[in-house]
């Protein structure tokens, strides 16, 4: 016996006081409807209404169960309506990340906005690398996650690839700190701080070819990822270090430093927000559109070029 059905056509016959009446405010015959009432009755082992030719009246034994039925009515809508919640991505836990280049400003904008679109929903984020992120994925131990290019994005599916152009972090009082913008060239003779080659040997190499294409050959390379410690070594070592505006962008308190745009084509970082191919919902399309208005908002993220390749590579050759 459907129970909740049931308890519908008996909470209906109750308050119209009549089967044709409640037949029709339930959308049925009324045949039907008096079969379901005398079924519920023998399951219940109670008489629920006295009957005759011209009215219908509620038992006593139905006024003391119709508070109870109209209470699991309730809790039956709100049970469906956390499963719809729950199957259209709007409530339960996504588990998400982010790469760690990612600055503060842009985690509040990205969290801020996804609480507004889903709060109801309780968001689990991490702090990952892109070759990290690939492994959880394949784990399924990750619902979505913001991947730098190129990567394999094999079995994913991708939002909009956005870029973010890279510039250059020197001290206050060197003579390239007077240009609007630096061309790579008149970096030379400064040491480079770069991330540890091991953890993107394509992306390191890529970059160091950028650099020598513009005229500028390190005399060193020094490896560093931390902001502070990066700025350190910019700061007392005579290097230089590349990375966005919004990542490595000297803090208020370290006046001597300054962070300037390349000049021409600069190296940029290309990323974009991933997900396990047939698995996006609400709440991942959510994610993604506040990842994606977050970076171009606070990190000034704009969109790939549609005719540029993503040059794919294995996730154990990936940095960030």
């Amino acid at each position: 016996m459907d129970l909740v059905r049931h308890l519908e056509c008996f909470v209906a016959v109750a308050e119209e006081s009549h089967f044709g009446r409640a037949a029709t405010r339930l959308g049925m015959a009324q045949p039907p409807l008096s079969q379901r009432i005398r079924r519920l009755e023998e399951a219940l082992g109670v008489r629920l209404f006295e009957r005759t030719s011209r009215q219908v009246t509620i038992t006593e034994a139905g006024t003391l169960l119709l508070a109870e039925a109209r209470a699991l009515l309730d809790r039956s809508d709100s049970f469906l309506a956390a499963a719809r919640r729950i199957r259209d991505g709007e409530t339960g836990l996504l588990r998400a990340a982010l790469s760690p280049d990612i600055s503060g400003e842009t985690v509040a904008a990205l969290l801020a906005d996804f609480r507004h679109r889903h709060a109801g929903l309780e968001l689990e984020l991490h702090e990952l690398s892109t070759a990290e992120q690939l492994t959880a994925f394949a784990a399924r131990e990750l619902d979505v996650g913001l991947i730098h290019h190129p990567c394999d994005v094999t079995g994913l599916e991708l939002g909009p690839v956005l870029r973010r152009d890279l510039g250059v972090l020197l001290p206050r009082g060197a003579p390239q700190a007077d240009l609007d913008e630096v061309p790579l060239a008149a970096l030379s003779g400064y040491d480079l701080v770069l991330f540890p080659r091991t953890h993107a040997p394509a992306v390191y190499d890529d970059l160091l070819t950028a650099c020598a294409r513009g005229g500028y050959t390190p005399a060193a390379v020094r490896h560093g990822q931390g902001a502070s410690f990066v700025r350190g070594l910019v700061l007392s070592a005579g290097a230089v270090a590349l990375g966005p505006r919004d990542t490595h962008l000297a803090a208020p308190a370290e006046r001597d430093l300054v962070w300037r745009p390349l000049a021409g084509a600069a190296p940029a970082w290309r990323h974009s927000v991933a997900w396990p191919k047939g698995r996006g919902d609400a709440a991942v399309g959510a994610f993604a559109d506040a990842a994606t208005h977050a970076l171009r908002t606070t990190a000034g993220a704009r969109a790939e070029t549609p005719a540029r390749p993503l040059h794919l590579r294995p996730a154990s050759e990936f940095w960030l």
